[in-house]
């Protein structure tokens, strides 16, 4: 055994050796090794060798990333597929196959290839279009500079040339341009501090720290020197695990974890610089691996006509097999009596012949032009969401842009949105805001002099001396390194809270400006003042305070301690409560401001007390078993008997309008799902902050650790909604990672959606990536409605690619989101105009363009079913065959890309002033199955009344005066003039805005039939084409019977349409008619609306009122109402836990007074 195992470690030796490039020692014998090299192998399979400063002894993933949806490779075979996912194109290819068939095609070979061909060319051209501007987007990323070291010398390189094992410099405020372990940095111990708000959303800085082996490497000759391999783990998606081990030559193997590497995506602050080695690039990086490949998403609109597609086509096929039918017994019973028709051919002709004949007669039954129709229409109204200027962001220079066209009409259907929280809701800045300090509030002015606080600590008011120790503690009570820039001092810090009140403190003239490790110094309104830090007990979720003990220079100890309301209550002397009641009104007023709240105290502590108590503290930290239950213990024992001072008031920035715009869409009954990596009181103090969640709404906190328990708890708050469970309710549901996790599992997901849909809002804190993703498939998948994501980071982009659309925030945290999205904007209250204006005018658009051309074709292809019955179902054509081809490519296609681009019911600003407005189209009540065939009905009876209307007036064949008769193309041309005037009116009579440009589309339509049929009347013999209309326009326009026939028969037709239209206006106006007319008299349309929702909404009041009343007697347990208080009182902090390097050690590392290393 002992022979074996030395065996595989000259091996494994000598393998590593080659990896380094130098040949093996004497020792590490190759020839003996033979017998362990498969397993060896294997081995290495199964995790990744990376050396630094050598080139690589294997081909790694370019760094070069691409969330486009096609590339020139795929482009062809991607885009084919995705078209002929459409039934209908399936259907046009399949009868221009046949058209090629010698003598088969009625209609000629090319009148169904033609347009296809222009239909698919359209649509590549678009596609190219939108798949160019992400490729741009890409390349913005990709071109990217980076310093990295070559050949001893630092290079300026674009991220996309950056390869596994470079070593790379980073600067501050700058992203990671691949996953790196950190080699040193400008900090003391190698420490670092890293922004992932991009990854996982959490709002505090994380700390790095470098190995103490590399850490001292911190000039080029030194990085040019060390050599060596990292053994790391395969490329994974997990963002808070990595195992690996760095082995620098000649020196022993040390352990690499996740507090040694930054991620692609993070962003580098408070440190000058680091130096990284790259060990994941691309699509290997931990980032990437959380992305999903960009789908090929469709419309529901675009699915439903897909759908009726298909069945039209059976109905296609059910009409050509009895055309075929009854041209067999047609033709059996005249072949002996109508001799002269020379029938003997048609014997012979087979019955495959004949269907295959009627199916190419009557497949435009399918409108071919609604594809183009559609491609023009969709392409232009995602032009006119560019071009908003409503939309366009001037801070940032950024306007909206739609990435995608396909889902125009998505946009009016959303029922659900899913939202990031960090830099979508917020901005990521806190600014402190008030303090209430003995029962007084003060707000912070320019000058510090001229604030009501200083004046009162300066006049020697009875509360002087709590407001000159409530200003020491934000000084000193933090873990905030200062850095002296110019005049002022600039603060860095893990936690931003903890920035904000140091921040707060200089504006009431309170200025930290000195750390050491063992001492820090503030400039007290112009007295410099030393603090002697003594102890840091730090902040935990469980703790939910944080405290410093300190000595001041007149040698007394103090413990200066904040936190939540609740842990802080507890702990306060009988005597120092005097502020109580008056804090906690003012912890309510701030709360319902949604801003983030502290309370803070004092006590004075003994030096004997202190001895005794710093001998326990010091046993716990050396403790061998729960050393972390005992520290706690330690700390409890200090931190009693304190005086209340008063409390903070941080407000975590929303974007702009972020309240009215939630409550706009909630007016609209879109459901907003929060899905945040961050905490759960700092996403909570957000919904309250937001007004997602108002005061008095009954909270449900979801915190599990098992399946069964979740299971249980999702059980119970079900069974609590009785019969409005599945119902939406006046209700917050709060889950952690954690618990939906077990609640995403198969059992209980169903039970977990039935209880989320019931809630008004849901909010889910610590979340992956995926885990976003799971929640919006969840959703997506299991229920009818349509979702929209909108994010504006990197760990967004997987929820952003679920949901049916996905919206991306040019924001501060890059453009990955954005540019894996389908529209991107610049601030979330732009949504508004895009879902509430473009999205409904574009859903009303294109349902109306898509039945609208459904009815045209139907009106005239129809026709020659009816024509059959009178030319023996011989297939015969009663239209020439070009005009049959120009019908929709000229004479009506004016009209629906005209109600496509320019047709709305209301105005823009009556849109989003009246949310409601929004509901016929998020409920479909424009398109469905039911009023697709409404439609298909309405065609079949004008087809008919326009087929034998004419027929009847022509039935004695007398329609000049000089009773000459016509053959069946004047019949024909009748009939084809009849249906252009008729489904052009039609056009008008459905369209709402009747714009300059919409006469035109409508007038104009009907006037080019006439000048056509002129021009085409007499083309043959010059040009060999329509022979069969030589001199139809003379025989036509000299008919009274036909000028006659053109006032009555369209009106004729209408009648109906125009009866039910005004009966439906009238009787049964809805909602968008009533607010269309009031705009129309310019009267205020607030009056209908209200009166038409007034009664929905005393009936859902009284729902949300029996619900409500079951959470509010619900038993609840102490920890629970403990978590209820601190919340409503806006309790909220932020801070990196269990990190690389405690906070109590970080600060002790830093020196101010000495300089930083420069790195080069």
């Amino acid at each position: 055994m002992d022979a074996e195992f030395r065996a595989f470690a000259r091996a494994l030796r000598s393998r590593i050796a080659r990896f380094a490039g130098r040949p093996p020692l004497p020792h590490e014998d190759v020839e003996t090794t033979s017998g362990v090299t498969e397993g060896l192998e294997e081995a290495a399979a199964e995790q990744r060798v990376v050396i630094f400063n050598r080139p690589q002894p294997h081909k790694f993933c370019n760094n070069h990333i691409s969330t486009a949806k096609y590339s020139v490779m795929s482009f062809l075979p991607s885009f084919l597929f995705e078209q002929f996912r459409r039934y209908s194109n399936i259907f046009f290819l399949f009868i221009a196959l046949l058209q090629q068939i010698p003598d088969v095609s009625p209609t000629g070979r090319w009148t169904t290839l033609s347009p296809l061909l222009m239909i698919l060319t359209i649509s590549a051209l678009k596609e190219i279009v939108e798949d160019v501007k992400r490729h741009r987007a890409d390349n913005e990323i990709n071109q990217r500079q980076v310093e990295v070291l070559r050949e001893g010398h630092w290079l300026w390189m674009q991220w996309k040339l950056v390869v596994v094992g470079d070593i790379v410099k980073v600067q501050n405020d700058k992203f990671f341009p691949a996953d790196l372990m950190v080699i040193s940095t400008s900090e003391p111990q190698g420490i670092c501090y890293i922004e992932t708000s991009n990854l996982d959303g959490e709002t505090n800085l994380k700390i790095r720290q470098a190995l103490s082996e590399t850490a001292h490497l911190l000039e080029t000759k030194d990085l040019s020197q060390f050599t060596g391999t990292i053994e790391c783990e395969l490329p994974n998606r997990h963002l808070y695990e990595f195992a690996g081990v760095i082995k620098e030559h000649g020196k022993q193997g040390q352990a690499v974890g996740p507090d040694q590497v930054v991620l692609r995506g993070a962003m580098l602050r408070n440190t000058s610089w680091i130096f990284g080695v790259v060990v994941y690039t691309g699509h290997e990086t931990k980032l990437m691996m959380n992305s999903t490949s960009a789908p090929l998403k469709r419309s529901s609109v675009d699915k439903l006509t897909n759908t009726q597609i298909l069945m039209l086509f059976f109905i296609l096929v059910v009409l050509c097999l009895l055309s075929a039918i009854f041209n067999e017994v047609w033709t059996k019973d005249h072949l002996k009596t109508d001799w002269y028709l020379s029938m003997d051919e048609l014997v012979n002709v087979t019955f495959g012949y004949n269907l295959l004949t009627f199916i190419i007669l009557f497949n435009n039954l399918v409108p071919i032009s609604l594809q183009v129709s559609l491609e023009v229409v969709r392409f232009m109204q995602a032009i006119f969401i560019n071009m908003d200027i409503d939309m366009y962001h001037e801070e940032s220079d950024t306007p909206a842009m739609a990435r995608t066209s396909n889902l125009n009409e998505e946009l009016g259907q959303v029922k659900y949105i899913f939202s990031d929280k960090t830099g979508t809701l917020t901005r990521n800045i806190m600014d402190f805001k008030r303090c209430s300090i003995a029962g007084q509030t003060y707000i912070p002015e320019e000058n510090p002099l001229e604030s009501e606080l200083v004046k009162n600590l300066n006049s020697e008011q009875p509360f002087a001396n709590d407001i000159r120790e409530f200003l020491v503690l934000m000084s000193v009570c933090h873990t905030v390194i200062p850095e002296k820039a110019e005049e002022n001092y600039k603060y860095h810090a893990a936690s931003p809270d903890e920035k904000a009140l140091v921040e707060g403190a200089c504006l009431f003239g309170y200025v930290f400006e000195t750390r050491t490790p063992h001492y820090v110094e503030i400039n007290a309104l112009g007295t410099r003042e030393r603090y002697e830090i003594l102890n840091v007990l730090e902040f935990t979720s469980a703790r939910k305070r944080m405290s410093v003990i300190v000595r001041n220079s007149e040698g007394k100890i103090k413990l200066y301690c904040k936190g939540a309301d609740t842990v802080i209550f507890e702990r306060l002397s009988p005597d120092g409560q005097l502020y109580r009641d008056v804090t906690l009104r003012t912890l309510e007023e701030f709360a319902t401001e949604g801003l983030r709240t502290l309370c803070c105290a004092v006590c004075d502590i003994s030096d004997v007390e202190y001895q005794d108590w710093q001998n326990t503290y010091y046993k716990a930290s050396l403790a061998i078993q729960y050393r972390e239950r005992k520290i706690e213990d330690a700390a409890n024992l200090i931190e009693t008997n304190l005086r209340l001072l008063g409390a903070t008031a941080i407000e975590d920035k929303l974007q702009d309008q972020v309240p009215e715009t939630i409550a706009a869409l909630m007016k609209a009954e879109i459901h907003l799902w929060v899905l945040t990596g961050d905490k759960q009181e700092t996403a909570i103090n957000i919904g309250y902050s937001c007004k997602l969640i108002t005061q008095g709404m009954p909270l449900l906190v979801l915190n599990e650790d098992s399946l069964d328990t979740t299971r249980e708890a999702i059980a119970r708050h079900s069974a609590d909604f009785g019969e409005q469970l599945g119902k939406a309710n006046e209700v917050a549901l709060v889950i952690d990672g954690k618990t939906l996790k077990y609640a995403l599992s198969c059992d209980v997901r169903r039970d977990f959606l039935d209880l989320c849909v019931s809630c008004n809002v849901v909010i889910c804190c610590r979340v992956s990536p995926i885990q976003k993703a799971e929640v919006v498939e969840l959703v997506t998948t299991h229920t009818k409605a349509i979702t929209l994501a909108i994010g504006d980071g990197a760990n967004d982009v997987a929820m952003i690619q679920k949901a049916h659309v996905g919206v991306g925030i040019s924001g501060v945290e890059g453009l990955q989101a954005a540019c894996a999205s389908d529209y991107s904007i610049a601030q979330f209250r732009f949504l508004l105009k895009l879902l509430f204006v473009h999205g409904a005018w574009n859903y009303n658009r294109m349902v109306k363009l898509i039945l609208y051309s459904f009815y045209k074709n139907i009106c005239l292809y129809v026709i020659e079913l009816w024509f059959a019955i009178y030319s023996g179902w011989s297939g015969q054509v009663a239209f020439e065959r070009w005009t049959i081809a120009l019908y929709n490519v000229l004479f009506t296609a004016a009209p629906p890309i005209a109600m496509g681009i320019f047709e709305k019911v209301c105005s823009a600003d009556t849109m989003l002033k009246y949310p409601a407005l929004y509901k016929p189209s998020q409920n479909a009540e424009l398109f469905n199955v039911r009023v697709f065939w409404m439609w298909i009905i309405n065609s079949l009876i004008h087809s008919v009344l326009l087929f034998w209307l004419p027929l009847f007036i022509m039935e004695k064949d007398v329609i000049w005066g000089n009773g000459r008769c016509g053959d069946y193309l004047v019949l024909g041309t009748f009939v084809y003039t009849y249906v252009v005037v008729t489904v052009c009116l039609k056009a008008g009579l459905i369209t709402n805005a009747w714009t300059s440009l919409m006469h035109i589309a409508i007038w104009g339509s009907i006037a080019s039939w006439f000048v056509v049929l002129v021009a085409y009347s007499n083309f043959w013999p010059t040009l060999e084409v329509g022979a069969e209309l030589l001199g139809m326009d003379r025989m036509v326009y000299s008919s009274p019977v036909f000028w006659l026939g053109l006032i009555l028969i369209p009106f004729t037709t209408l009648i109906p349409d125009i009866t039910y239209k005004v009966v439906c206006a009238t009787a049964f106006k809805t909602l968008t008619e009533a607010a269309r007319e009031s705009e129309i008299r310019k009267a205020d349309p607030g009056r209908v609306i209200m009166k038409e929702t007034k009664h929905s909404l005393t009936e859902t009041a009284r729902l949300l009122k029996n619900v409500r009343n079951v959470f509010t007697f619900s038993r609840r347990s102490a920890t629970r109402v403990n978590t209820e208080v601190e919340l409503s009182h806006g309790y909220a902090f932020s801070q990196e836990e269990g990190g690389a390097v405690r906070q109590s050690e970080v600060i002790r590392a830093y020196n101010t007074n000495l300089p930083k290393p420069g790195g080069m």
